[in-house]
This record gives C-alpha cells, sequence and structure tokens, in this order.
C-alpha cells in the first residue's frame, strides 16, 4: 500500500477572500475535491430590502473593492428593466467607457500582481519586482490609467459614487475627456506590450477530453464586445435572455462551503469570465486586438485555462482602443440621467464582471422599496468548474514533486482570478494522497 502523504498549505495568496481546498489522492486517481470557503455570508441580498431603488447601485458596489462598477452596471441595468427606463445613447456610452476602466485596473491588477508571478517562479510580486522592477512598473502604469477612467466617472477609484439608476449625477465635459488621451495612449502601448509578454510566458500544457469539455458561458452583442449588455449564449448552444437566466441556471449549497455553486440545469458546472467572452466573442474585438491575437500566433479559440493570463491581456488592449474610440465620438448628455415613473415591478440584467457573467435581480413596489434582490457572482458560478479542472488535471501532474504538484495546483485556481470577498487570502490548500479521509 503507498504511503499516505498530505501536502498543506496555509494560505494561499494573491486572490481575494478566504476558504480552502481540501485534494484526496492516491496511485489510483483523484478521490475527492472540495472548494471550501468558510468566509461568513455577508447577507447584502437580505438588508437591501426595505431600502430605496435609488440606493442599489451605492450598496452593491460595496460587494467587491476590485469590482464595484460591475456590481453598479448589473444593478442599474435590472432597476432600469424594472422601472422601464432607458438611458439615451450618449449614457450608455459613459456606462461603457467606466466599465472600460474597471476591465484595465481589475486584468492587469490580476496579471502583473496576482498570476505573473507564478509564471516566472516567485511567491509574490513584491519578489519579482527584485528582479523584473519593468514588468511590475508597467503594470502600475496600465492600472493607474484604469484607475484614471473610474476616478473621472465615477468620482473616485474605489466604491464609486457618481453613478445612479437612469445615468449618472454628473457628466464630464468632453474637454475633461480629452485630458485622459495622452494617458490612455501611453499606457495602451504598454498593453501591447503584455499581450507580447504574456504569450511569451511557459504554460502548462492542459486542455480537457472531448468527454469534459467547458461549456463556455458569456454575454453575446450583435455589435459590439460584451460589457453591459447581451444575451446570455454558450458554446452548447445556449442563447437566452437576462430575463430567463433562473429558469436555467440553479444555486447549489454544498455542506463544506458558504458560498453557494451555480449550475447549468441537467448540463452542470459550465466556466465565465475571459476565456468565456473571448471564445463567444472573438469577432467583435477591436480589429487592431484581432490582428495582434493572429500576430503572436494565439487562437480564437483557447481551451487551456493557463492562457487566460493572455485573453485578459488581450481584454485590456480591447479596452484601452474601445475607451479611445468612445472618447472620440463622445457628445455631452443633454441631462445626466433619465427619471421615470415609480412601480412595483420586478426587473434582471446580467453584465460582464472583469471575472465573468453577474447577474442580478431585484423587485420594487409601488414606494420604490426595494421587496427582494437576488445576486449571482462570477465566482460562485466557476467554483464547481475549478473543482473539476484540479480533478481532471492532477493524473497529469501527479508524477511532479509535492512542491511543485502543490504550486501548479495554486496556479491552477489563480487561472479564475477568483474574488470570495475583498480581503487578502482566498483558501487553504490541503493535498492529502491515500484513501483515508481528510479531516
Amino acid at each position: 500500500m503507498a504511503k499516505s502523504k498530505t501536502i498543506k498549505v496555509d494560505y494561499l495568496a494573491r486572490v481575494e477572500g478566504e476558504g480552502a481546498l481540501h485534494i484526496r489522492y492516491d496511485d489510483s486517481g483523484v478521490h475527492d475535491v472540495k472548494l471550501k470557503i468558510f468566509e461568513p455570508p455577508r447577507f447584502f441580498e437580505a438588508f437591501m430590502r426595505g431600502r430605496d431603488y435609488l440606493e442599489a447601485p451605492d450598496i452593491t458596489a460595496r460587494i467587491c473593492g476590485i469590482c464595484p462598477v460591475a456590481y453598479q452596471m448589473s444593478a442599474l441595468h435590472a432597476m432600469e428593466h424594472a422601472l422601464g427606463l432607458v438611458p439615451t445613447p450618449e449614457l450608455r456610452a459613459l456606462r461603457r467607457l467606466i466599465y472600460c476602466g474597471e476591465w484595465i485596473e481589475s486584468h492587469v491588477l490580476h496579471i502583473y500582481m496576482l498570476h505573473a508571478p507564478d509564471f516566472l517562479g516567485y511567491d509574490s510580486a513584491v519578489a519579482m519586482a527584485k528582479d523584473h522592477p519593468k514588468i511590475v512598473q508597467d503594470g502600475l502604469q496600465i492600472k493607474k490609467a484604469g484607475n484614471a477612467l473610474v476616478r473621472l466617472l465615477g468620482g473616485r477609484e474605489v466604491h464609486p459614487i457618481n453613478v445612479r439608476v437612469g445615468g449618472f449625477y454628473r457628466v464630464p465635459g468632453t474637454t475633461e475627456l480629452e485630458t485622459l488621451r495622452e494617458q490612455l495612449q501611453q499606457a495602451r502601448a504598454l498593453a501591447e506590450d503584455t499581450v507580447r509578454w504574456t504569450a511569451s510566458l511557459p504554460f502548462p500544457q492542459f486542455e480537457r477530453a472531448d468527454g469534459d469539455q467547458y461549456e463556455f458561458v458569456a454575454l453575446s452583442h450583435p455589435d459590439e464586445y460584451p460589457m453591459n449588455e447581451g444575451r446570455i449564449v454558450s458554446t452548447q448552444g445556449l442563447n437566452i435572455d437576462a430575463q430567463e437566466y433562473e429558469q436555467y441556471f440553479r444555486e447549489e449549497h454544498v455542506e463544506y462551503s458558504n458560498a453557494l455553486h451555480s449550475v447549468l440545469e441537467q448540463r452542470g458546472a459550465y466556466m465565465v469570465g475571459p476565456m468565456a467572452r473571448y471564445n463567444l466573442n472573438f469577432d467583435r474585438l477591436a480589429p487592431r486586438v484581432q490582428r495582434l491575437a493572429e500576430e503572436i500566433g494565439f487562437p480564437p479559440f483557447c481551451a487551456n485555462p493557463f492562457q487566460s493570463i493572455v485573453v485578459r491581456s488581450l481584454e485590456v488592449l480591447h479596452a484601452f482602443d474601445e475607451a479611445l474610440r468612445i472618447i472620440d465620438d463622445y457628445r455631452p448628455p443633454s441631462e445626466p440621467f433619465v427619471s421615470g415613473t415609480i412601480r412595483a415591478a420586478t426587473g434582471c440584467a446580467a453584465t460582464e464582471a472583469p471575472r465573468g457573467l453577474l447577474y442580478h435581480r431585484y423587485s420594487v413596489d409601488d414606494a420604490g422599496k426595494i421587496t427582494a434582490a437576488r445576486i449571482v457572482p462570477p465566482t460562485s458560478q466557476n467554483q464547481k468548474t475549478i473543482e473539476e479542472d484540479l480533478r481532471l488535471m492532477l493524473p497529469q501532474f501527479m508524477h511532479l514533486p509535492e512542491a511543485r504538484l502543490r504550486a501548479r495546483c495554486e496556479q491552477a485556481i489563480r487561472n479564475y482570478d477568483p474574488c470570495i470577498s475583498c480581503s487578502t487570502h482566498f483558501l487553504q490548500l490541503h493535498l492529502q494522497r491515500g484513501a483515508g479521509a481528510l479531516g
């Protein structure tokens, strides 16, 4: 009988949140994989009940300090669907612009500070910076450009306060946006370098077999790469409106996690996020981004999750091109927001947070008070897929020394940039060799 062996990592850093991962395996295969989220529930859906509908964007922005715009945008669209509000094209463009800023700052944080150390053999971005100072400096400069967009449109970089149902409290003038052009253009050049650099990293070879292939799920829009709007589609033929979401997706409670697992009815796990968006919408990326992908030999369909860092870098570059296009075409709206009549209704919406599809549903009464709320974040939708990745990946890598095997598991989790909360650490990792149950 093979000797039992346990690998324990107290904290997996460079992801957001706290939890634990338990894997039980032996020479015959992987017997158990549990992504344990032990962080306490935060009850946002519950304590929004009774609050005014205008408060939803500001309350939900506090869910995440990394992607507050995503929560605001989903809340806005859901409330506007309930109330029958349709923002003007100018307001819609500004919302897309602030989303560009969030994609840039969030993706770049992950690429340079959280994920790159895995590929270059460092435990942290601080250690990496000692040997690769320019890499880290470039990342910080790119991130500053994203911060500048969010600050101008949102009023501040973290938990923006200028976004409201119907539009904005204040909209920028043409000159204000023009002042960002030079910074965005300089950062765009660095973002292009980032694509080339990430494409040169050493990627573990991992793709699922035919019977275990991912079902990628993302928004799809006929005219643009999806951010705020679109139908929910998948690589296995799903094509629904956001209002149909709960007919096809179900959240399950598992005993070892305080975070729900989301599955597709009768189909199980699926993947949301940059790879899903890219695989379903490659032809709607900015033309220069498509050409660069072709130039570096990166295919229009990517099934290796370790290459998600390249997809994120391509999305950063697209966000810069989209931001510059919006600034070029910008005409200030006549009013900063549209308003309508309060009514009892229910509204749903889905947008694309940096980490993937984010679904919101709200019901309000005829006084505009929230009576019910539901939020399904990207990480809960990816949790089961992360577990399946580890289950399918481990047999391929079990020959590695324990330290390298542990690092590969950590890297596989960081492929998804999981965000459990705004905390520094995400999970504890336990790898146990042998048939015994884990404590």
